[in-house]
């Protein structure tokens, strides 16, 4: 007889190995995500049993009566003393699939994450708006958890965190911090940013922007004089401000535009690429500070000036993805190759390698 799969047991030696995301399939034998590479564990192949059983034991009692009705569905889980868990519960070819995103319980700082230190400007505002952008896998939970983190410790303030589902896990110390998750705490994102704004914050924190609805309520929230984060997936600052104003109708767009020059303080694009080493992962990033001429640049639509100002804007700690790159290669943390396949303008970072591109202000210590 097949011995049954334990899912706690997997999951803690995921945990142990340094995996980032397990993956479990019917039909398939249990992966792990680990150095952002997929492996195959050596176990016995997954039954229905096994992951009906899975779900079970993972789903939180609310969910449970619906095990059998339910087709996509986000919550978390946690280990004691392991960690906590973002579960994504999903069917395909009629079997449910289950994908687990490992969340430590130890919340890193921009140090210890290796970001760079000009990322700290945000989190020292008052208002405004600031999007942390990125792929799936990127990071950007783990950054934005460090930035709060940082809020929390340097300032006496009250930080609200809207989740699907709640990851990381805040304990107060110089802030007070409320973490609402959507379903249990609150309907939606837009009922978490509306009913936050009467719940007297000072930071406010949207773990996704999807839609038109939770970006017009995140501009509102800033305007009105809160300090606003928010994720959203897009690779870079520029494909950022486009992709807000193309969520809106055409015959809003000049609006939300001027809306969004009035508020947006700056966006962190990162990439999670694999080290040297072989072992372990390391951000390269995008940092676009908004200055008078940026925000002139978003109300006139010349969005294709802002990258040729990053370039040159090392004194607002402004930094491209490329010079990031090249840096990274530099440092010998990173091979070429990988650089390049993570560049979205190859020529350029190619010419920087060979040194005849001028003004990254890189070949300096």
């Amino acid at each position: 007889m097949t011995e049954q799969f334990d899912v706690i047991e997997f999951l803690k030696n995921a945990v142990s190995i340094g995996a980032s995301d397990i993956h479990l399939n019917v039909g398939e034998h249990p992966s792990v995500r680990r150095d952002g590479k997929i492996i195959k564990i050596s176990m016995p192949i997954l039954t229905e049993d096994d992951i009906n059983e899975t779900c079970k034991i993972l789903l939180p009692q609310y969910l449970k009566d619906e095990f059998g009705h339910i087709l996509d569905m986000d919550f978390a889980f946690e280990i004691k003393n392991c960690a906590r868990f973002r579960v994504n519960l999903s069917r395909q070819l009629a079997k449910h699939s289950v994908v687990i995103r490992v969340i430590p319980y130890k919340i890193k700082n921009l140090q210890e994450l290796n970001l760079p230190e000009s990322i700290i400007q945000f989190a020292n505002l008052d208002n405004g708006l600031v999007l942390v952008t990125g792929p799936t896998g990127s990071g950007k939970s783990t950054t934005m958890a460090a930035l709060l983190d940082y809020i929390n410790s340097s300032y006496q303030k009250h930080i609200i965190t809207i989740e699907d589902p709640v990851e990381f896990i805040f304990s107060n110390k110089k802030s007070i911090i409320s973490q609402r998750q959507i379903v249990i705490d609150t309907l939606n994102f837009n009922d978490g940013i509306k009913y936050a704004l009467r719940q007297d914050p000072d930071v406010i924190f949207i773990g996704e922007i999807r839609d038109n609805e939770t970006i017009s309520n995140a501009l509102k929230a800033a305007e009105t004089g809160h300090l606003v984060f928010a994720t959203i997936h897009t690779n870079n600052a520029v494909h950022t401000v486009n992709r807000i104003i193309d969520m809106f109708p055409p015959a809003d767009r000049l609006f939300v535009r001027n809306q969004l020059a009035e508020v947006l303080r700056g966006t962190v694009s990162q990439k999670l690429l694999p080290v040297m080493s072989g072992s372990g992962r390391r951000a390269a990033c995008e940092v676009l500070v908004v200055t008078p001429t940026i925000k002139d640049f978003i109300i006139k639509d010349e969005l294709e000036q802002i990258y040729d100002l990053v370039k040159k804007g090392s004194f607002n700690n402004m930094i491209t993805l490329n010079m990031s790159l090249f840096k990274l290669v530099k440092d010998k943390i990173i091979t070429q190759e990988i650089a390049l396949q993570a560049s979205e303008n190859k020529s350029e970072l190619q010419q920087m390698f060979k040194g005849v591109y001028h003004g990254t202000g890189m070949d300096k210590k």
